[in-house]
């Protein structure tokens, strides 16, 4: 061991577990990473790396691996473990284990971990949610188990804090060498296995048997195996009657029958209270009549809490962001610099980041729920309609994670196991309507319905909020009832899911999560938009040689005329000559495609760009009207509502228009990264592509429709 640790510049260690285990709160408390953590599976779809420090010259790097249930896996996530531990080349090879345990339910979460002993690394066990099985009366002889497993047991809690010590103290043995032995295995091969792992051990330098037998059971779908040597492989399986199936089945009850008596005399039975609890509740949460009910009451509530309870911090954004913009205006010089600084890069952030703290609502609050385990209840509620669709109650994990963003959302089927199921739930996630579309639907709401409440206690703009996302749901179920006829889908799976019992959500890991999804709105929205708004201010602000002369001109002869005042005339100014800028060519360009659905050229530039990231077209809103003599002192919202159309003098975002909007951002595929996630998660462009144009032929469609029936 020393020689290996000494090889590298730092220790490697693997995280792994159950789903469910609390694995990804210790990865927290460990690493001080913002990891997003819940009380449902498939949180963790990836691979997460952070550094532990253990004194100032010394630390390890700790890996958090997707929740697994064996090495025999089911789901995609699964398959990662297993190939990452059947692969002594690949980088970053655990030198070795951290396997976090329920606490409360060892005789379901070691099989696992006695597979890992069986790779010959070191390993640590951590006895997970000690301070819950505390209060319970429900303890375990950890010291006693220790001996029995020949393994360091360690009692720990991502709630309080229990046992980073000492899983830190333990790291550091590992890296001084101090008599953290390799783990003996926990089974003996069978004689077809040994003959298995004597053939195929030679072609892979650094496995040991059981990784060699690990190879044999599923080279067909290893990554870091060439074509030849799945060939190879094949040829052995074939010739030594490897029977893979049988093997993985008497492997399982072997190690379930002999693990189970270790458990007899040290494991916590004691549950009682959270148990009946658990019952009690899930009588009414999964109810088949009542559980939909409140699942819906519970939504409506989380769509209303985001516009009641964001208005006071959003105006005071906005008003932030407007005294910020006046005072520059004020104190710097009139210059090219301050003007892109004040209508470019200010106007396009401040158009966005006023959506704060609706994003920052929506994650508090599904986050809640995620924690205390109520999504999985949800996933439990919905399976058999799922199935109606050509889905799986795991795809429902997808969906409602794409309200938050659809690029983790469809990393999250890597826990469905069925390839087509996985390829329906991948096509019809970006249906869900994201948090990026919060600020599209906010700005677009408050012209299409007025702020009244119905029925004395419901606020129609939050039941239009509503309305939109279940749009997106009922064409998302649709589309999957096509799919699932178009992809010929008759094999189904069935739901394998351990349910949690309730718990308190820990608000640590709710703030960090809120914390993380704002950090990555703000950075990764602001990065787009910033450039965007400089991109647009330049094309807003130049344009071809003379045209823009001749465009002031033109207005000022037209102002004088009709005897505008001073201020009338700077805008009339400001509005020719953003006509014939280059911003005005292009979007001249494009709104012969979009006037049919009610836009005109600001939309249409504004469509172009939010293709980039939905929210940007709110920035790209906020840069076009930031030019005029009073811009400064309206907000986006505000300067959208003045806007009229140069024909009939009408409110441009009247009802039609901003309904036609709305309805083509609920379907279009308004985002490049979604789109290159699609393309990686199924290996080919076909289906990303054949995903961006039947929703953006839906969208296109659908906007047409409702305008012509709305004007």
């Amino acid at each position: 061991m020393r020689k290996t640790i000494e090889s590298k510049k730092q220790a490697t260690i693997a995280l792994v577990g159950n789903p469910n285990s609390g694995k990804t709160s210790i990865f927290n408390l460990l690493t001080g990473l913002q990891q997003k953590t819940g009380n449902f599976p498939g949180i963790t779809v990836d691979k997460k790396v952070g550094t532990v420090p253990i004194n100032k010259d010394q630390s390890f790097k700790l890996i958090d691996y997707p929740g697994a249930y064996s090495f025999y896996p089911n789901a995609q996530d699964e398959r990662l473990v297993v190939q990452s531990f059947c692969n002594p080349e690949e980088e970053d090879f655990p030198d070795a284990f951290i396997y976090i345990a329920d606490i409360t339910k060892l005789d379901k979460h070691l099989l696992l971990f006695s597979q890992i002993q069986d790779i010959g690394k070191p390993v640590v066990l951590g006895l997970n949610m000690a301070d819950l099985a505390e209060k319970e009366n429900c303890l375990v002889d950890h010291q006693k188990l220790s001996k029995k497993i020949n393994a360091p047991v360690v009692l720990t809690s991502g709630r309080t804090g229990e046992g980073k010590k000492e899983l830190v103290k333990i790291a550091e043995d590992l890296l001084n060498d101090n008599n953290f032995k390799p783990s003996k295995g926990f089974r003996a091969l069978s004689q077809p296995e040994k003959q298995v792992a004597k053939k195929i051990k030679p072609l892979f330098p650094g496995t040991n048997d059981y990784q060699a037998v690990l190879i044999a059971h599923h080279h067909e779908w290893l990554d870091f195996l060439s074509k030849d040597q799945k060939e190879t492989i094949a040829d052995i399986v074939q010739a030594e009657d490897f029977e893979s199936l049988k093997i993985q089945v008497e492997d399982t009850m072997y190690r379930y029958n002999h693990f189970t008596p270790l458990l007899k005399d040290v494991n916590c039975v004691t549950k009682d209270s959270i148990s009946k609890f658990t019952e009690r509740v899930d009588r009414i949460l999964t109810h088949k009549i009542i559980g939909p009910l409140i699942f819906f009451a519970i939504m409506f509530s989380v769509f209303h809490a985001i516009f009641v309870w964001a208005s006071y911090p959003m105006d005071w954004i906005d008003a932030g962001f407007g005294w910020i913009v006046n005072t520059l205006n004020s104190t710097m010089p009139d210059s090219w610099f301050t003007h892109l600084l004040t209508d470019g890069v200010l106007a396009g952030l401040g158009g966005i980041l006023v959506f704060i703290p609706q994003i920052a609502i929506l994650f508090f609050l599904i986050s809640l729920l995620e924690e205390a385990g109520y999504m999985a209840r949800v996933v439990y509620l919905f399976d058999s309609i799922m199935q109606k669709f050509g889905l799986n109650g795991r795809s429902l994990i997808a969906l409602i994670s794409s309200s938050a963003c659809a690029i983790p959302a469809i990393m999250s089927t890597r826990t469905i196991s069925n390839w087509k199921e996985r390829l329906i739930t991948i096509l019809v996630t970006p249906l869900i309507s994201c948090s990026a579309r919060i600020p599209v639907y906010t700005v677009l709401i408050a012209f299409a319905f007025p702020a009244k409440t119905v029925g004395g206690i419901f606020n129609l703009q939050a039941l239009a909020f509503m309305g939109l996302y279940l749009l997106g749901i009922a064409f998302a179920f649709i589309f999957a009832l096509i799919f699932k006829w178009v992809l010929k889908k008759n094999e189904y799976s069935f739901l394998m899911l351990e349910l949690p019992d309730y718990k308190l959500p820990m608000l640590r890991n709710v703030g960090l999560n809120v914390w993380d999804k704002v950090r990555a709105f703000v950075m990764e929205a602001g990065k787009i938009i910033l450039f965007i708004s400089i991109i647009l201010w330049v094309l807003a602000n130049f344009g071809p040689t003379g045209k823009m002369q001749a465009a002031e001109q033109e207005a000022i002869t037209f102002a004088a005329t009709e005897q505008l005042s001073e201020s009338d005339t700077e805008n009339l100014i400001a509005s020719k000559k953003l006509e014939a800028s280059f911003a005005g060519v292009l979007g001249k360009a494009i709104e012969p495609a979009v006037q049919p659905l009610g836009f005109d050229w600001k939309m249409g530039i504004a469509i172009i760009t939010s293709f980039a990231a939905r929210e940007v077209f709110v920035g790209t809103m906020a840069t076009i009207y930031s030019i005029g003599s009073d811009a400064e002192e309206f907000s986006v919202r505000e300067q959208m509502a003045r806007e009229r159309n140069p024909i009939t003098g009408e409110a441009m975002y009247n009802t039609a228009t901003s309904v036609s909007l709305l309805i083509f951002y609920v379907f279009a595929m308004m985002c490049m990264g979604t789109l290159a996630v699609v393309k990686k998660e199924t290996g080919s462009w076909k289906w990303a592509t054949l995903q961006f144009f039947f929703m953006t032929g839906l969208a296109y469609l659908s906007s047409f429709v409702v305008y012509n029936w709305l004007s």
